[in-house]
């Protein structure tokens, strides 16, 4: 039986163990492909620019570009690919630095493959893989007092539907769980997610709401 479009994962990391570890690891899921490996960061950028990988796993320590900067560099080369932050450093400081870049998630290298595997899997559509008491931290950080310069001009680009289902997404829902709160399908969310990245020209979920929040459309505590 032939499998659906695997999804193509690039993977940036020094160490050459620790990426063939994560390569067998992987690859033993059908849907999951590596089809590129860097050792430093200014040849992820490279690869990544190449081969347009759905994913990149991103380590933080590396030789020539680290990764904040490669997965800035790879955002404002390509939106559209996640870039899933795999790391040991459990520093805010960093956290906060990739999430500005356009990381779509951040586990430490501590993580069961089942939650890495997991994890591939959701920010390739579209969610945003953070622990709760992280992301809670992280939206509050980035819930500053908006800039109100071309807020209007981009939220007239959203539907009324597509500003309900960021909202959503901002209180830490699931694509499943948003289905479920306006009764539509969760591959309709997907398409509403997907709309609005194209829209307000990001990658991923945290990067939406982030710059819902910045924008000022709607607060953390805004009635749904």
């Amino acid at each position: 039986m032939e499998c659906m479009d695997k999804i193509r994962i690039l993977l940036a990391d020094d160490h050459a163990l620790v990426r063939e570890g994560t390569k067998e690891l992987l690859e033993r899921e059908a849907d999951l492909e590596i089809v590129a490996e860097a050792d430093d960061g200014k040849t992820a950028v490279q690869l990544a620019t190449k081969r347009r990988p759905d994913v990149v796993i991103m380590d933080f320590a590396m030789p020539k570009l680290n990764g904040i900067e490669a997965t800035k560099q790879i955002k404002a080369i390509d939106p559209s690919i996640a870039v899933l932050v795999l790391t040991a450093y459990d520093n805010e400081q960093y956290i906060f630095a990739f999430l500005e870049a356009g990381a779509a998630g951040y586990l430490l290298k501590d993580v069961h493959v089942d939650e890495l595997i997991k994890a591939i899997r959701a920010v390739h559509v579209g969610e945003s893989i953070l622990h709760p008491a992280i992301a809670r931290k992280v939206i509050n950080r980035f819930a500053q007092p908006a800039e109100k310069r071309g807020k209007e001009n981009a939220l007239d680009q959203l539907t009324k539907r597509e500003l309900e289902v960021l909202k959503l997404a901002a209180k830490g829902m699931s694509n499943r769980e948003i289905a479920l709160d306006l009764s539509i399908s969760v591959r309709t969310v997907q398409t509403h997610l997907s709309n609005i990245f194209t829209k307000i020209g990001v990658g991923s979920r945290i990067e939406a709401v982030i710059y819902g929040l910045r924008q000022g459309w709607f607060t953390l505590e805004d009635p749904l």
